[in-house]
């Protein structure tokens, strides 16, 4: 049976603020807030105090140089807008340029310049229009300064009101205010931090915590971005709660070995009373994956969406080979195949992070071109079942979503750093080494394809902030000592062959242009128009690994085919150059 931890509800704060104001005491007055809430919301509470006599205006406190743009400029005739952004010690000195993400792709022509100002938390924005005309506006960035789980301060949006009543000359209230957004999270952490847990990991099996909740959710005209509260919500809960358990077991900060349990966030917009549950619950019965597909399926290269598990396992019984795998903590079976052919072994796996799904159709694409070779190699296409188990669970509700939830295993920890028993998946990969003999890892992965923000936690990702905004298709190259010569050659070969990958060249210098004008340079070497990073680990696995990231967290359609397309071609490539680089 489900134990409930919490069961509770708040007012909206749109609404106690409307309520509030509309008094006849406040008629006159001038009022003005901030609050995690969508414009149409926002313009609604406006007119009913204008009627009950009072001048409102309400704003959004997530990313409001972005609001500003998209409500109350005029972007169309603007021919240049410079941008003095707040640098405070709380924040990365880049963070309110960041925050402004994807401003630059919304003023096409536009001359736009990021300037760094003081720890005042305004942007002071210079408009010039095409008729010449200037204009000077100050926008308002509300935070406060709080500890976060471990204790280190952060400086994050929340909620503010500024009001002054009629013929006063300074404002009576010019506050910070906790929002429904913020007070539902402070008592979710509340909840879990006061539980009695048991002594050692992992903590539980499921800890759900359903919400909800108003908010935004609106697409912007650039890439995949969108404004969401809601998905925002999901990844403040899901990592902070993360870093609530490192806390408590002792463990370094993004550690992930870390085994709490599975944490699954479900945040939903909602027009009723914000409301929210969190509960303990014990795994269910796992049914066997059927091989059989029901009905007429699409091809892998026609595929616009991740396949099912089912599927998953029809394409890898079409591969010839000795079969090998492993069992998740779930009970699901982790199925891979070693096709013994000619040439150097090379193993190609995916869904590592089973909230990266390109790379899974990739892997079964490049293993089927593979195979017509003879080549010599074992793939392993869905590494982590339990996790895409529930990124299907999740994303039936939110496909527009990164799902981070859906990252890790059934366990809570990351597959790749589990080092003790029982290893449950991590004794597939093992077997696709020890059959194969590689000496080379395609591991296929992807990152979020729109922005991923933490607004109660710092608004960057902490331990992620370069991550933050896509920058393209990338290649990281991982080496044990004594083959940095192989790793730098393959990273080299591998770029160049990528690039001619139809549409690949623009579709990379594009979203590296948007990540320099909003972060800065991006953080690594730039290889035939791909970004690549090497480094030296002393970890196990095959003493060359190569990691494809692919912005493909929430992509449908013609981006995921170009997706999937990209990842295969990056293996075929890296397959067909280490054959002239792989070690007797």
């Amino acid at each position: 049976m489900p134990t409930t931890l919490l069961e509770t509800s708040v007012q909206r704060t749109l609404i106690a603020w409307t309520e509030r104001f509309a008094r006849p005491e406040w008629r006159g007055a001038t009022v003005e807030g901030w609050l995690f809430e969508g414009a149409a919301a926002r313009r609604g509470a406006e007119e009913r105090l204008r009627a009950a006599g009072v001048n409102a205006r309400f704003r959004s406190t997530y990313k409001p140089l972005l609001h500003f743009f998209l409500e109350d400029a005029d972007r169309d005739a603007l021919a240049a807008v410079t941008v003095r952004h707040p640098v405070h010690p709380l924040a990365l000195p880049g963070r309110f340029a960041m925050e402004a993400y994807p401003l630059a792709a919304l003023l096409p022509g536009v001359a736009l310049a990021f300037v760094a100002g003081a720890a005042d938390l305004h942007y002071e924005v210079a408009l010039t229009f095409k008729d010449g005309s200037r204009r000077a506006e100050r926008v308002f960035a509300p935070n406060r300064e709080h500890p976060g789980c471990t204790g280190t301060m952060h400086l994050s949006p929340t909620g503010w009101l500024r009001v002054r009543r009629a013929d006063a000359v300074a404002a009576e209230i010019d506050a910070q205010q906790d929002t429904a957004y913020e007070i539902l999270f402070a008592r979710m952490l509340q909840a879990v931090r006061g539980h009695q847990w048991p002594a050692s990991e992992p903590f539980f099996e499921r800890l759900e915590v359903h919400v909800d909740l108003h908010g935004i959710e609106e697409p912007l005209p650039v890439g995949h971005e969108c404004v969401s509260t809601h998905e925002a919500l999901h990844e403040d809960i899901y990592f902070s709660l993360l870093e609530l358990f490192q806390e408590r077991s002792g463990r370094p900060p993004g550690d992930r070995r870390l085994q709490p349990g599975q944490i699954v966030p479900d945040v939903r917009a909602s027009g009723a009373a914000p409301r929210l549950r969190v509960t303990l619950t014990e795994f269910g019965a796992v049914s066997p994956s059927a091989v059989a597909a029901p009905g007429p399926q699409p091809a892998l290269e026609a595929l616009d969406a991740a396949p099912t598990a089912q599927r998953v396992a029809l394409e890898l019984e079409a591969i010839a080979g000795q079969r090998f795998g492993a069992t998740s903590r779930q009970g699901r079976e982790v199925a891979g195949v070693y096709h013994r052919g000619r040439g150097a072994a090379v193993f190609v796996s995916g869904g590592q992070h089973a909230n990266e799904t390109s790379g899974i159709v990739g892997a079964l694409r490049a293993a089927h071109v593979l195979r017509r070779q003879d080549a010599n190699f074992a793939v392993l296409p869905l590494e982590n079942p339990d996790g895409y188990a529930l990124q299907s669970e999740l994303g039936a509700r939110h496909p527009r979503h990164m799902l981070h939830a859906a990252r890790y295993s059934a366990l809570g920890d990351d597959i790749e750093y589990r080092d003790q028993p029982p290893l449950y998946e991590r004794e597939a990969r093992q077997r696709a080494l020890a059959l194969s003999g590689a000496q080379l890892h395609v591991n296929l992965h992807g990152y979020p394809a729109h922005e991923w923000t933490r607004p109660l936690s710092g608004y960057l990702p902490q331990g992620y902030e370069t991550w933050t905004i896509p920058r393209g298709f990338f290649l990281i190259l991982r080496h044990h000592a004594g083959w940095q010569a192989q790793a730098q050659a393959l990273m080299e070969q591998v770029s160049a062959a990528i690039a001619a990958v139809p549409g690949l060249a623009k579709y990379n210098a594009s979203q590296l242009a948007l990540f320099e004008r909003h972060a800065g340079q991006v953080p690594c070497e730039v290889l035939h128009g791909t970004a690549c990073v090497l480094s030296q680990v002393d970890r196990p696995g095959a003493p060359v690994t190569l990691i494809t990231e692919f912005p493909d967290e929430t992509i449908h359609g013609d981006a995921f085919r170009f997706a999937h397309t990209v990842q295969m071609e990056t293996a075929l490539a890296a397959v067909r150059i280490w054959q002239g680089l792989a070690r007797p």
